[in-house]
């Protein structure tokens, strides 16, 4: 990273070291991606979570996995199917014979970074068994409110291709992801360098497992206060707010951003900042963030589907058609 020609207020060098080394340590493993990963400590930062979509093959999981263990705090994955119930993510209560009492055991979604995989295998009734605890980071079992603990964060998975045994997310889940990440195909030279791995005889399983931990859970915390920190001037917010607004009536739409939009937009654009070296957000940042922000949470139109148009595209077309706030 260059040398910022400016004087940060608040002190984000440690929020610099901590990214650089987290995307040293993924890698090691993980050929390629530089954006993603970006995109996925953006998200970490701005205290969000995340929905990796992409074909069988690309590294999705593994990618998820590597980030939860550069952190050292509690992991969790929980493979999607149809026939999951609420209780199996949640947990339930159990009959203790011994006390003669019922006693709540926490199912897998009681950890810190939970991987959900394949996420759109569940039913409905299991997918809005999440809508709390995405939300309020709490969870509520027979009327009794469990809080858990910071850092909280979802990172789910799924695959665009495959709707054999799937069920369309809810809109009101989806709203609740802060990005939404597109894994594609790798380059032709990144793909002859797993080759080139493969062919040295490198074991995936021991790479993994050397992966060291950078942060611990009160260190995230302090890093999400500093980019809470990072400022942003009302003429951005303003910005913000217009793209987000136009979004509820264009007429290639027919459902726009919420307001957890441009809450998004604002805080991973401050996150995205404070990981580039600023402690104040340009246009750039808002426009970087727009799309994996935005691009789950809009539908088309029929006719814009049958177009082949995608959410990006009316993403894209919006920022181009509002003009950018210059000091």
């Amino acid at each position: 990273m260059e040398t910022p020609l400016f004087e940060n207020r608040i002190d984000i060098e440690q929020i610099h070291v901590a990214v650089q080394d987290i995307k040293r340590e993924i890698g090691r493993v993980v050929v390629g991606q530089h954006q993603t990963v970006e995109m996925m400590l953006v998200a970490l930062l701005a205290n969000g979570h995340l929905l990796l979509e992409g074909v069988p093959g690309v590294a999705k999981t593994l990618t998820a996995k590597l980030l939860a263990k550069t952190i050292d705090v509690g992991f969790s994955r929980i493979q999607f199917t149809p026939d999951l119930m609420p209780s199996d993510v949640m947990g339930t209560n159990v009959f203790n014979p011994q006390k003669i009492t019922f006693e709540f055991k926490k199912g897998p979604i009681f950890s810190n970074i939970v991987l959900i995989d394949e996420i759109n295998r569940a039913p409905a009734k299991t997918q809005a068994a999440l809508f709390e605890v995405m939300e309020e980071r709490t969870i509520t079992v027979d009327g009794v409110s469990y809080i858990l603990e910071n850092p909280f964060m979802v990172i789910a998975t799924q695959n665009p291709v495959e709707h054999e045994g799937t069920y369309q997310l809810p809109e009101a889940q989806l709203d609740r992801f802060a990005f939404k990440l597109n894994i594609h195909y790798p380059q032709l030279q990144d793909e002859v360098e797993i080759l080139q791995r493969h062919q040295q005889g490198q074991n995936l399983h021991h790479m993994i497992q050397e992966i060291q931990a950078i942060l611990k859970a009160e260190q995230l915390n302090y890093l999400r206060e500093v980019v809470s920190k990072v400022s942003v001037e009302n003429k951005l917010l303003e910005y913000i707010a217009q793209i987000v607004n136009q979004t509820r009536s264009h007429g290639g739409l027919i459902l726009g951003g919420s307001p957890r939009a441009s809450v998004t937009i604002l805080n991973t654009s401050k996150a995205l900042a404070a990981i580039r070296g600023r402690d104040f957000v340009t246009p750039e940042d808002v426009i970087e963030v727009a799309k994996p922000a935005m691009r789950h949470r809009l539908a088309l139109t029929a006719e814009k589907e049958m177009d082949g148009a995608s959410t990006d595209d009316i993403i894209q077309e919006i920022i181009k058609g509002i003009e950018i706030p210059r000091s």
